[in-house]
């Protein structure tokens, strides 16, 4: 089972390959660099010469034997036109394909900047050459086991240790690399990770020197902890977001110190928001910071919590107004476990899938707006989205506050309700509605709207009054002085950050959902 580098040109894929067969000492190959030794010319030449389809002949010959000759560990880079054939597809089966993610403006400028884009045949028109990246970045995406997006040099040693381990996964696991200023982790998804035994073949963690310590609610600690392999302790907590307090990471501190752990050991947060959010800052705390490895249970985390390593807790007075960033040591989702959540449960997770797909537009908004069940497709379009965003804004100054959208409101409306009204995705589906009349888009709020009806969610407030909304809405965490942030939708894709309300405006727009 061999290593095999796809993507577009520009991406890096020769280099990349030359640092990891490096790190696993051996050879790599490209097929780029081979067919023009074959052709004794460069790959622009055979282009004049003979043309492209004469070209993606030889090629697919070429590619083709490489990977059937291929042996475990071996590194193969491919051009990025290869993968079009279906025999090369077919052939990339047996394989790990990783794909090297670049934007389709960052390639440009790098292919123009080598030899002048002399050596590209097909990029020679800016716009045809974003538009042929988006045709192929389908069928990239398809074949990937493992997506790299954006590494910096020699950073592909860092992933060996989760490449090597997609080999011992469940067929059809996902690799996602996540990158931020503060740290870098592999995020697994796939169909089985929480099978017996499977998740501990995954973890980044030495665990002959790092003992693992779960913590997670009653209700899934009963259905998984036993699969997780040794446990040093399991320290459980009541479910729901009345847990998400100093008291219960009180309990946490507590149980972890009388237990043993030391700076050594690492937290295992398995669960839903909560947990995640609680598991990831006691282990931010303990000892002034100790490994977390998330594993969530419920939608709105595996879309959404379990990355970017936001970690806190609630406060009477306003909610995750007390916590930390720590970045996961690593993520290991497993879509299957949404099975064993009730409707209202898996209903109110879909909510930060609205969100994401708002934010992202493109497919991933298209997916969401045709209806239907959240699918593996669907949740890896949340991730990814979301891994892009904290890696351009790790600390919410300037990109990231997007993820926010609809949050304002939706914090101030949990708040105003003590945390026990409203589940967090029927909070911010309400504080949606509530950004999208700020935006002063209706009738993307009135499809909206219709489209939280459709899955039961709320669109009307009720349990608290506009004015105990309002003046929660004061001490959101992310007020500045006097001014609150909100996030703007234009249309689904295009938002923006930092956007002043002015009081009469916002009440109108809280006004509305109680009318």
């Amino acid at each position: 089972m061999a290593f095999v580098l796809i993507g577009f040109m520009g991406a890096g894929k020769s280099t990349v390959a030359a640092e990891l067969a490096e790190a696993l000492g051996v050879a790599s190959a490209d097929s780029d660099t081979l067919l023009e030794q074959r052709f004794g010319h460069p790959v622009a030449r055979e282009f004049e010469l003979h043309g492209e389809r004469e070209f993606r002949a030889q090629e697919e010959d070429l590619v083709c034997a490489l990977l059937a000759d291929a042996g475990a560990n071996d590194v193969i880079a491919l051009g990025g036109g290869s993968v079009l054939s279906p025999r090369v597809r077919d052939a990339l089966e047996r394989h790990i394909t990783v794909l090297l993610n670049v934007d389709p403006l960052v390639a440009w400028e790098r292919v123009r900047g080598a030899n002048g884009g002399n050596e590209r045949p097909l990029a020679r028109d800016r716009e045809d050459f974003i538009a042929l990246h988006s045709e192929r970045h389908a069928i990239y995406e398809e074949l990937a086991d493992a997506v790299l997006t954006e590494l910096p040099p020699g950073g592909v040693r860092g992933t060996l240790r989760a490449l090597r381990a997609l080999s011992d996964a469940p067929a059809g696991t996902r690799l996602l690399w996540a990158r931020s200023a503060s740290g870098e982790y592999p995020v697994f998804v796939g169909r089985g990770l929480l099978g017996e035994g499977i998740a501990p073949q995954l973890w980044p963690l030495d665990r002959s020197q790092s003992r693992s310590f779960c913590v997670t609610d009653e209700t899934v600690g009963a259905l998984y902890a036993g699969r997780l392999g040794d446990l040093a302790a399991t320290i459980t907590i009541t479910p729901g977001e009345a847990s998400k307090t100093l008291a219960s990471a009180q309990q946490v501190w507590q149980a972890l110190a009388g237990a043993g752990m030391t700076r050594a050991d690492h937290v295992v947060a398995l669960g839903g928001g909560v947990v995640g959010d609680l598991g990831g800052f006691c282990a931010a705390t303990y000892q002034r910071g100790v490994p977390v490895v998330q594993v969530p249970t419920t939608l709105v985390a595996q879309v959404d919590s379990a990355y970017g390593g936001k970690t806190g807790i609630d406060l009477p007075e306003a909610k995750n107004y007390v916590g930390a960033y720590h970045q996961p040591a690593a993520v290991l989702v497993d879509p299957d476990a949404l099975q064993t959540l009730q409707a209202e449960e898996l209903a109110a997770g879909w909510v930060e899938v609205l969100k994401t797909a708002l934010i992202a537009g493109g497919g991933l908004w298209e997916r969401v707006r045709a209806g239907g069940e959240v699918d593996e497709a669907t949740i890896l379009g949340c991730i990814q989205t979301k891994l892009a965003i904290v890696a351009a804004d790790e600390r919410d100054a300037s990109a990231r506050q997007a993820l926010n959208l609809g949050h304002t409101v939706g914090h101030a409306i949990e708040t105003a309700t003590g945390y026990a009204r409203y589940r967090h995705g029927g909070a911010v589906g309400l504080g949606l509605l509530a950004a999208l009349r700020l935006s002063g888009q209706p009738e993307l709020r009135a499809q909206v709207r219709e489209m939280l009806l459709e899955r039961g969610l709320p669109v009307t407030l009720s349990g608290a009054s506009v004015e105990d909304v309002l003046e929660a809405s004061t001490r959101d965490k992310k007020r500045l002085g006097e001014h609150v942030p909100f996030v703007f939708l234009t249309e689904p894709g295009e938002v923006s950050v930092g956007r002043e309300v002015a009081a009469d405006e916002l009440r109108a727009a809280v006004q509305e959902l109680s009318s």
